[in-house]
């Protein structure tokens, strides 16, 4: 088989944006990138091609959520009742069919990888299934058909809250979420296995579902592999920490050993000084997720002071209120300029950095456009009503999911003229979701 060829007029390759790119590649991964070539008889890749998106935080069930808690104002904690209620109504068959069209709406956008924060393990009492990592299969499989990678991050979800009185064991809903303690999770963990198309990681739910007493169990099941946690996604959880262990969550997670380069900290919203020079310090990369922090009223996070603190930034999707991860990009700078009343907080570049951060999922040999690097290439139109005359070097500033033409994954096109290989998403996503919400 001759390798794959493909031409761009515009490329955002390691060293900055480039002219008449060809890329070739032969099994997967890119084998030469070449600026100022011809096309030849290359595939054309319209407006400008980017490194393939990394979408680091990811509830895919979530996805049903889209659309449906907005009639009744409340908080975080009002809308997380509905949340509850969709996951009642889920079983591995009607999980497969609602992360299958949630993760091909995600290649639409551009996402070439996923990382999944994956908690709903169980039957809906907490009854293990026949295959204890049911679900998980179901999310394996949704992500294959699809046509992106996953990084499967499997919570340790032990507790149903926390107060300054001590952790509330888990009730409704979360009763699937849990495993009894951290050693079974661990264990059933240990079952899971990676896959060409696939990663394995684990994650602590955040300190609230997670004692001090079980963090060290997850530490060390995460052992060379990716480790997520949510962290101070809302000041009762900050407040809640301090009355019971007498000190904030990161200091908390740190003590414990859980901070460090493996390590993603989702949200990262409300961080005291020393918590942002905390994870600097361990080089704890600190996942955004803005569309679903402003859809929550989560607030807005120190995103450049956590950066030049020294702790990488990713970016994720979460609740899927939104699945655009140029959105996500720009409302890093967005929420930065209502912060601090500036333009310019993040150069472009800093923000293709964070939507192309592959390496908190265990991916590092994507994200870059370059020899040896996998195949993942993301034409962005340059020619919408969105995007016309718009500065190629600038268009994260401008486009957003609509605007994507074509998406290869490893080599493979999954989206053609915005167009996924599945067909049609709405009418897959429509068709997962519908009956969750019947008679509810």
């Amino acid at each position: 088989m001759s390798p794959a060829r493909w031409h761009a007029a515009h490329a955002w390759l390691p060293g900055g944006p480039a002219r008449d790119v060809t890329f070739t590649a032969e099994h997967g991964r890119l084998t030469s990138v070449t600026p100022g070539t011809e096309p030849g008889s290359a595939v054309r890749l319209p407006g400008v091609v980017l490194p393939g998106l990394a979408n680091a935080h990811s509830h895919a069930f979530h996805r049903a959520l889209r659309g449906r808690t907005h009639d009744g104002g409340g908080t975080f904690w009002t809308w997380r009742e509905r949340m509850y209620a969709v996951a009642r109504r889920l079983d591995p068959d009607r999980y497969l069919a609602l992360a299958r069209a949630t993760y091909a709406e995600m290649a639409l956008a551009g996402v070439t990888c996923v990382g999944e924060f994956h908690y709903l393990h169980h039957g809906p009492d907490g009854t293990p299934y026949d295959d204890p990592n049911a679900m998980a299969e179901a999310l394996r499989q949704a992500a294959d058909d699809a046509g992106v990678r996953l990084t499967l991050l499997d919570t340790c979800y032990l507790a149903g809250g926390l107060t300054g009185a001590g952790h509330a064991p888990l009730d409704g809903a979360q009763l699937r979420y849990g495993d009894g303690d951290a050693e079974r999770w661990a264990a059933r963990v240990a079952a899971l296995r990676p896959s060409d198309g696939m990663r394995v990681g684990v994650a602590a739910h955040s300190v609230r579902a997670v004692s001090r007493a079980a963090l060290a169990t997850v530490a060390a099941a995460a052992a060379g592999r990716p480790l997520h946690v949510h962290l101070s996604e809302q000041p009762a959880e900050n407040e809640a920490c301090a009355a019971f262990y007498g000190v904030t969550p990161a200091r908390l997670l740190e003590e414990e050993g859980v901070l460090g380069p493996m390590t993603s900290a989702v949200h990262a919203t409300h961080l005291t000084g020393q918590d942002v020079a905390a994870l600097g310090r361990t080089r704890t990369t600190a996942c955004f997720c803005p569309t679903t922090e402003r859809d929550l009223a989560d607030g807005i996070g120190p995103a450049r002071a956590l950066r030049d603190a020294g702790a990488p930034l990713s970016l994720g999707s979460d609740q899927h209120a939104v699945i655009d991860l140029l959105e996500e990009a720009r409302a890093l700078e967005m929420h930065e300029r209502l912060r601090g009343l500036r333009r310019g907080r993040f150069r472009p570049e800093e923000l293709l950095t964070a939507a192309t951060a592959h390496d908190g999922l265990g991916w590092p040999d994507a994200g870059r456009l370059e020899p040896g690097a996998r195949a993942d290439l993301v034409a962005v139109r340059l020619d919408t009503p969105r995007t016309a005359g718009v500065a190629p070097e600038q268009v994260l500033l401008a486009a957003t999911a609509a605007d994507v033409d074509t998406v290869v994954v490893d080599g493979r096109t999954v989206v053609t003229r915005g167009r996924h290989v599945l067909g049609d998403v709405a009418a897959l996503l429509s068709a997962a979701i519908d009956p969750l919400w019947e008679d509810m």
